[in-house]
């Protein structure tokens, strides 16, 4: 079978982002300096970054039937996202509260997947074509951890790549690693997965000789303004920040990882070259405000390379 592009199985939401010197306080209210409504969830923001990264993708999920849902679709419409897309009418689409820091940019996010919070297996199998036909898998535990899982599988048994986010950094059966082509957990959750702490690039390297006993294939841990860490059997090398201009809000930084690393992985790039164009992607991201919106093309990314 002839494999292409990025199959992404994940979450839309809808980010409700309030922008404040510091967060309340249970029974506080103060005031902030800044509301946005706009498209989220790390699956279709790494949908999104992928393809604004030049990539074909289809986006595995599950919607409700109401406004959040159709901000949905004409996002990946407006992309050129294929949408494997289930609505219900039993659950309405997904919501996240997300607080950014008025200067600084740092985040604190709380995420209701609503309608894909029940994406099942057998939700996963009845789209299984769109992953076999894809030369990259990517997946998150934003939906449940079975329907990952499953999705994992089906790529794995088809020879598609596999990429993992594990994020949020829950409880999961540990098998779930030897199906992962590539595990991309950033500091915290890779603490989170393997009890070591992530405060520089030896406490990295330990993680990430724990993630491979684990059975992942690759750890590639994203290590924020201190760039990424690519560790892999007999190949593990630093991969250096880059700069595009003054940190505006680091949210969707991950998510621009996760998807610009596909995209190159699914051009056929070299894993570690595929790194660092992920990199690049994160790095113009986070001088924009918004996640999906905050994602670059790849004519930015190619030219904060080639810089």
């Amino acid at each position: 079978m002839s494999r292409n592009g990025v199959a992404v199985l994940g979450v839309f939401v809808v980010d409700l982002a309030f922008r404040a010197g510091n967060m309340p306080a249970i029974g506080e209210t103060i005031a902030g300096s800044g509301f946005a409504m706009g498209p989220g969830g790390k699956g279709s923001n790494q949908a999104v970054a992928a393809a604004r990264a030049g990539a074909g993708v289809t986006f595995i999920s599950r919607i409700g039937n109401d406004a959040f849902g159709e901000l949905a679709i004409k996002t990946w419409e407006s992309e050129g996202i294929r949408p494997r897309v289930a609505k219900t009418a039993e659950a309405p689409t997904g919501a996240a509260f997300i607080y950014v820091h008025e200067t600084r940019g740092d985040n604190a996010i709380i995420v209701v997947p609503g309608a894909a919070g029940g994406i099942s297996p057998a939700d996963v199998d009845a789209v299984a074509d769109a992953i076999r036909e894809s030369r990259v898998f990517v997946t998150q535990l934003e939906q449940p951890v079975e329907a990952a899982f499953r999705g994992l599988e089906i790529a794995r048994a088809a020879g598609s790549i596999t990429v993992f986010n594990p994020a949020p950094a829950i409880k999961f059966d540990q098998s779930l690693f030897a199906l992962c082509d590539y595990v991309v957990p950033n500091e915290t959750e890779a603490e989170a997965l393997t009890g070591i702490a992530v405060g520089d690039l030896d406490g990295a390297r330990r993680a990430g000789d724990a993630l491979l006993a684990k059975g992942a294939g690759t750890a590639l841990i994203t290590l924020g303004e201190r760039g990424a860490l690519f560790h892999a059997r007999g190949r593990s090398l630093h991969v250096p920040p880059f700069t595009a201009g003054k940190v505006v809000e680091t949210t969707g930084a991950g998510d621009a990882f996760v998807g610009g690393f596909a995209a190159a992985l699914a051009d056929g790039v070299d894993p570690l070259e595929a790194a660092r164009f992920g990199a690049a992607t994160a790095a113009i991201s986070v001088t924009r405000p918004g996640t999906a919106p905050a994602m670059p093309r790849r004519a930015e990314i190619d030219a904060l390379l080639r810089e």
